[in-house]
């Protein structure tokens, strides 16, 4: 391993590419994600009020259901970037700074190599509605890009957490 100093440059601009990369990405998933919610705001306020006039929208629990997927899995990455998840550290909080520092890169390994794993899994799955030619009950929507897009969602999950390996690994002053 190389010392702070004496790192290549290459390296340093291959992590700083990266990491500018995943923020960019992040922040483009996440304008996605609020689009959709947005979206999905509107039909289904829509809907309602149509419901009224006895006239509503046909599908709308398919749409609502392929938005709501959207906007759970696109902006999981930005939410580990930022730390919004759910953290349970009563123990963590009491270790030394090293310590901490090491639960936090194996925790990290952990939700990269399991959410990394689901990305596979869930691309598996678009790939054979895909190719089976299924679509949507009510609407025959084909709905494959939103099961890659879910994928997606835990891809950039997945680096993000690669990411803050390299960010713990490589910090100055630990």
């Amino acid at each position: 391993m190389y010392l702070k100093s004496q790192r290549p440059n290459l390296y340093i601009a291959l992590f700083w590419t990266a990491t500018v990369f995943n923020n960019y990405l992040n922040k483009v998933l996440m304008v996605l994600s609020g689009i959709a919610v947005l979206s999905l705001m509107i039909l289904a306020t829509a809907n309602v009020v149509l419901r009224i006039f006895q006239i509503p929208f046909r599908g709308t629990y398919e749409i609502v259901s392929f938005l709501g997927a959207i906007v759970i899995a696109l902006p999981l990455g930005y939410a580990q970037k930022r730390k919004d998840n759910i953290v349970v550290d009563i123990l963590t909080k009491k270790f030394p700074k090293r310590v901490q520092r090491v639960i936090g890169i194996l925790t990290d390994h952990v939700i990269m190599v399991f959410f990394g794993i689901v990305a596979w899994q869930v691309f598996v799955l678009g790939t054979r509605i895909l190719k089976s030619g299924e679509v949507s009950e009510s609407l025959k929507i084909i709905f494959h890009p939103f099961v890659y897009a879910v994928s997606l969602g835990f891809i950039v999950l997945s680096f993000t957490a690669f990411i803050e390996i390299l960010t713990k690994l490589f910090r100055e002053g630990e």
